[in-house]
């Protein structure tokens, strides 16, 4: 697996397809390694006419461990957002965008399209509002501005995000498949094979789970964006699933209000992740039009 070097964090990556083709760096989301971007959704996308980049964010995967980060006590650091007091995190999506775009350089990729998932999406927001010059154009999915007033989590979706994963591989995999069932907020498209290869594959490159509290503390430490958004010069694709319990479809309406010009795509019967193999070539088609730029 190649590595790249950022700041003493060493960065795990892969890229499929053509380095001729356009971009697209793949950002995944909470507590989630590279193949949450599946295989054949990445060779899809290739297919495309796209050089994808995917890798694991900090803390996940085969990247560098930030344990010196301790483990973030979560409940206090959102009690202490609702009050409006200062927050203390190992490190936050500026740092992890930061990384994103050190990847890009490591790759002698002056722009990229850049679309990421649920936090992946926040993290894309930042590159787009922080390293303007860097992000071609942009795709949020299933993503949020961290606006406070909108919609939290259906609460079976919130319990299995926050649930202890066990530690033995096969009840890791009921688990981890569990979670996003939990998530595809009742589709019919949700598929239980998918999310098994997802699961196992996880657990065979990487297991660990305190990864996970530090980057949920970034994400809180960040806050809402919803001001910087209206800065964002790239072209800006939304996309959401009409069935996502996890963040709502309120959060992709209001990110594409507050950043201009911006498109929202909804998919109908699309949860949270990627577990949705029949919806995926809706989704490439959006993202594959979006990064072709207008005709």
């Amino acid at each position: 697996m190649p590595e790249a070097v950022i700041e003493k964090i060493t960065i795990a990556y892969e890229t499929i397809g053509s380095q001729k083709d356009r971009p697209l760096l793949m950002i995944a989301g909470l507590s989630s390694q590279m193949v949450t971007w599946p295989d054949e959704f990445c060779r899809r996308l290739a297919e495309n006419g796209h050089f994808v980049v995917r890798f694991d964010n900090r803390d996940c995967g085969l990247s560098s461990k930030i344990e010196s980060g301790g483990i973030p006590d979560v409940g206090a650091l959102m009690a202490d957002a609702v009050a409006g007091g200062k927050i203390e995190a190992p490190y936050t999506l500026s740092d992890m965008a930061s990384d994103a775009v050190g990847l890009m350089d490591a790759l002698s990729l002056d722009q990229a399209h850049v679309c990421g998932l649920s936090m992946g999406g926040m993290i894309a927001q930042v590159m787009a509002i922080e390293f303007p010059e860097r992000v071609a154009c942009l795709t949020s999915m299933m993503s949020t501005t961290g606006r406070p007033d909108l919609p939290g989590p259906a609460p079976a979706a919130m319990q299995a995000m926050v649930s202890t994963p066990p530690w033995e591989r096969s009840a890791y995999v009921r688990y981890l498949t569990g979670v996003y069932h939990a998530f595809a907020g009742g589709s019919e498209a949700f598929d239980k094979a998918t999310s098994d290869e997802m699961a196992a594959r996880a657990y065979d490159r990487s297991f660990y789970p305190m990864g996970f509290t530090r980057q949920m503390a970034a994400i809180i430490a960040s806050g809402d964006r919803t001001d910087k958004l209206a800065q964002v010069k790239a072209p800006t694709l939304v996309i959401h699933g009409t069935s996502d319990p996890l963040v709502p479809i309120e959060h992709g309406r209001a990110t594409a209000e507050a950043i201009p010009g911006a498109r929202i795509v909804l998919i109908e019967g699309l949860g949270h992740g990627l577990a949705f193999p029949s919806l995926w070539d809706q989704i490439i088609s959006a993202i594959s039009s979006h990064t072709h730029g207008p005709p």
